[in-house]
C-alpha cells in the first residue's frame, strides 16, 4: 500500500515575492544606518558611474554600492584600506540574494584615517614634482595688483585689506570662494584658474599676486585645502600664489605647492606688499646719500683742481716764451727768404745767356728767307706744268669730237630696237589676259549651275528626313492619346512587370507627366490583355528623354 505524504496549510509563494519580503524586512528594519569598516575591493566607479565596494571588520564583510548621483556629491571619496563610516540603508539584491548597505554619506573614521589619507596624498603629489622648490617663483616686489581668494564674509578679507591699506594702498580683486564644506575645493580651485585667465591689460587686469586664504580650524575644516585639484590648481597657477590657510601650526597641501606659505593671512598681507613708508625713508635716504656723494665728489674734484692748477706756471710765462720763439723764427725766415731771392736771381741770370744763343726771332727770320725762296721755285714749276698740260687738252679734244658722235648714233639705235621688243612683250600680255579671264567666266558659270543642282538634291533629301521623322515621333503617338511609363531615372517601362517592380513612376502624356504608384492588381475596368505578340520596346536614344525611332 503506496504510503502518502502529510498535506500542511503553508501557503506557497514564488522566489521573487519572497524576495520583496525579506528587502522590505530589511530596509523597514535598517531605514538608516551609520557603519563603520575598512574599504576593500574598491576599483573605482563603474562604467555606469556607480561605485562598488565592500566594508569589512575583523569578523564580517557588508557589500556596498554608491549610486552615480551620491558618488558625485562625497566629500571623501572611497579609497582601498581607508577606514570609513558609511552612512545609508540596507537593502537587498535579489540577483544574488545577498544584502547590500546603500551608501549616501562617507567619512573617514576619525582623524587616524584622515591624516592617514593625507600622508598618502602628500606622497603622491610628491613624486609627481608638485612640491618641487626648483618650480617656485620669487614674489614681485610690489605688486600692481593683488587677487585674493576667500571668503566675502569672513573677518580674514577683513584682515587683509586692512593690513594692505596701513602698509602699502593696491588694487585688490576678490574672488569669493566657500573655504569650508561641500564643493568648497572646486570653488577655490576654479576661482585659481579664473584669475589666472584674466587678461593683461583688460577690464579686470590678471592680478600680479594671488593670495588663497582661510582662518583657522580643524583638520575636516581645513580638509577642502588638501583635495588634488586644488593643490593641481595652485601648482599650474602662472601668477606667483601664497598660501594662507588656518593658523601658523596648521599644515595642509596647498603650502607646499604654493610659491610661498604665510602662517596666517595678515602675514601674507605684509609679505605681498612692503611697507610704504619704509620705501619714502629708504627712497629720502637713498636721496639724501646721494646727494652727499655729489656733493663730496664735487668737493675732492675741486680740490684736484686746485693742485693741478698750482704745479701749473703762471700764463704770462707761457705767452712770453711763445712770443720770443715767435720772433726768433720770424727772423729765421726773412734771412731764408733774402738767400732764395739772391740764389734765384743767380739762376735766372745763367738761363737768360743760354736763351740768347738760341733766340726764337733769329730762328724764324732764317725760317722766313727759306719759305720765300721755295715759294719763288714752286711758282716757277707751276708756270710750267699749266702750259704743259693746256697743250695735252688741245690734243685730246681734237680727237674726242668725232668717237663722241659715233657712241651717240649706236646707242640711239639699241634704244630704238629694245623699244620694239618691249612692246611686243606688251601685246603678247594683253592677248595672254583676256583669254585667262574668258577660261574664268566659262569656270564660274559651270560651278554655278552645278552649285544650283546640288541645293535643290540637298533640300529635297531634307524634306523626306522631316517627313520620316514627323512619322515615327513618338509624340505623334502621344496626340492619338497614348502615354509613356517612365522609371525616376527618366528610363522607359517595357512592361507590367518592370512597373511593379520600380513602384512609383511617371506616366508622359502629350500636355504633361503625372505620376503614378503600381499596385497588385488592374481596377475592374482596365483593359484585357491582348493576345497579340508583344511588340518590342523602343530604343532609348538619349538618357534624358525616351524616343521611339
Amino acid at each position: 500500500m503506496a504510503q502518502t505524504l502529510p498535506i500542511n496549510n503553508v501557503t506557497e509563494i514564488t522566489v521573487s515575492e519572497l524576495s520583496s519580503a525579506l528587502k522590505r524586512t530589511l530596509e523597514d528594519r535598517f531605514g538608516l544606518v551609520r557603519v563603520r569598516g575598512e574599504i576593500t575591493g574598491y576599483r573605482g566607479p563603474h562604467s555606469s558611474g556607480h561605485a562598488y565596494f565592500s566594508l569589512k571588520d575583523e569578523g564580517a564583510r557588508l557589500d556596498a554600492v554608491v549610486w552615480r548621483g551620491t558618488f558625485a556629491k562625497l566629500k571623501f571619496k572611497p579609497q582601498e584600506g581607508l577606514e570609513v563610516v558609511a552612512t545609508g540603508k540596507i537593502t537587498t539584491f535579489a540577483g544574488k540574494s545577498a544584502y547590500q548597505i546603500v551608501v549616501e554619506q562617507l567619512e573617514p573614521a576619525g582623524v587616524g584615517a584622515l591624516m592617514a589619507l593625507l600622508e598618502a596624498r602628500r606622497v603622491k603629489l610628491a613624486a609627481e614634482g608638485l612640491f618641487d622648490e626648483a618650480r617656485k617663483r620669487p614674489l614681485p616686489f610690489l605688486p600692481k595688483v593683488i587677487g585674493i581668494v576667500t571668503s566675502p564674509t569672513g573677518a580674514v578679507i577683513r584682515d587683509i585689506l586692512h593690513r594692505l591699506a596701513d602698509r602699502f594702498p593696491t588694487r585688490v580683486i576678490l574672488w569669493p570662494a566657500r573655504v569650508q564644506g561641500e564643493d568648497a575645493a572646486e570653488e577655490i580651485a576654479a576661482a585659481i584658474v579664473g584669475l589666472n585667465a584674466l587678461e593683461v591689460n583688460g577690464p579686470i587686469p590678471r592680478p600680479d599676486l594671488i593670495i588663497v586664504a582661510r582662518g583657522g580650524g580643524s583638520l575636516e575644516d581645513l580638509w577642502c585645502f588638501n583635495e588634488e585639484i586644488v593643490v593641481r590648481a595652485a601648482a599650474e597657477s602662472l601668477v606667483p600664489l601664497i598660501s594662507a590657510v588656518g593658523h601658523e601650526t596648521d599644515w595642509t597641501l596647498i603650502d607646499h605647492a604654493a610659491d610661498l606659505r604665510a602662517p596666517t593671512p595678515t602675514a601674507a598681507a605684509e609679505l605681498g606688499v612692503p611697507v610704504r613708508a619704509e620705501l619714502v625713508a629708504r627712497v629720502a635716504q637713498a636721496g639724501a646719500r646721494g646727494l652727499a656723494a655729489l656733493a663730496r665728489l664735487a668737493r675732492e674734484q675741486r680740490t684736484q683742481f686746485r693742485a693741478t692748477a698750482r704745479a701749473l706756471p703762471a700764463p704770462k710765462i707761457f705767452i712770453s716764451q711763445i712770443g720770443q720763439q715767435v720772433d726768433v723764427l720770424g727772423d729765421r725766415m726773412r734771412a731764408a727768404r733774402k738767400t732764395r731771392l739772391s740764389v734765384e736771381r743767380l739762376t735766372m741770370a745763367r738761363l737768360a745767356g743760354r736763351l740768347e744763343r738760341h733766340s726764337l726771332l733769329l730762328r724764324v727770320a732764317r725760317l722766313g728767307e727759306r719759305a720765300r725762296a721755295t715759294g719763288g721755285r714752286l711758282d716757277a714749276a707751276r708756270r710750267v706744268w699749266i702750259g704743259h698740260e693746256r697743250g695735252r687738252l688741245e690734243t685730246a679734244k681734237s680727237g674726242l669730237w668725232p668717237a663722241f658722235h659715233h657712241a651717240q648714233a649706236r646707242r640711239a639705235d639699241g634704244f630704238a630696237a629694245m623699244a620694239r621688243r618691249w612692246a611686243l612683250r606688251l601685246a603678247e600680255a594683253e592677248g595672254l589676259r583676256v583669254r585667262r579671264r574668258q577660261d574664268i567666266e566659262r569656270v564660274a558659270g559651270a560651278l554655278g549651275t552645278a552649285a544650283q543642282r546640288l541645293l535643290l538634291a540637298r533640300g529635297i533629301k531634307a524634306a523626306n528626313v522631316a517627313q520620316v521623322f514627323a512619322a515615327v515621333n513618338y509624340r505623334a503617338v502621344l496626340t492619338r492619346g497614348y502615354a509613356l511609363a517612365l522609371d525616376s531615372g527618366g528610363g522607359l517601362l517595357s512592361g507590367a512587370g518592370a512597373a511593379k517592380a520600380a513602384g512609383e513612376f511617371t506616366l508622359r502624356f502629350i500636355d504633361g507627366d503625372v505620376g503614378v504608384s503600381a499596385q497588385g492588381t488592374p481596377p475592374p475596368f482596365a483593359a484585357k490583355p491582348s493576345h497579340k505578340s508583344p511588340r518590342k520596346p523602343p530604343r532609348k536614344t538619349q538618357e534624358s528623354e525616351p524616343s521611339l525611332f
